[in-house]
């Protein structure tokens, strides 16, 4: 039973940097599809970023548009651990941030399928 546990959450100014980690314990994650979502106040969940292995230890990584160029998946598989770096925050980006991850090679972004979430992490963006 994998469990994941995010941290770094935080309230930043727009224009600030923040970074999240997501570790997990129970298993090794370096095989799964790793992922963070979001929910903000009264929103669906959206999905953020992806990394998936595609073969020994190359990962491809995915953004939502309204992050792309802005946040930064990576993962450190020798922690069990994946980062979702976040970049140039706008107040848009208020919301919890969830880690997900799934033995699974693919997992649709609307976050159905996966098999283990953490219980999230709050980020406020706010002047």
């Amino acid at each position: 039973q994998v469990q994941l546990i995010e941290s770094g959450g935080g309230l930043v100014q727009p224009g600030d940097s923040l970074s999240l980690s997501c570790a997990a314990s129970g298993g090794s994650s370096s095989r799964y599809i790793m992922a963070w979502f979001r929910q903000a106040p009264g929103m669906e969940r959206e999905f953020v970023a992806s990394s998936t292995r595609i073969g020994g230890n190359v990962y491809s990584t995915n953004y939502a548009d309204s992050v792309k160029g802005r946040f930064a998946i990576s993962r450190n598989n020798a922690k069990n651990t994946v980062y979702l770096e976040m970049n140039n925050q706008r107040v848009v980006d208020t919301a919890i941030y969830y880690c997900a991850a799934d033995p699974a090679l693919f997992r649709p972004r609307t976050g159905e399928g996966y098999g283990y979430w953490g219980e999230g992490t709050d980020v406020i963006v706010s002047s």
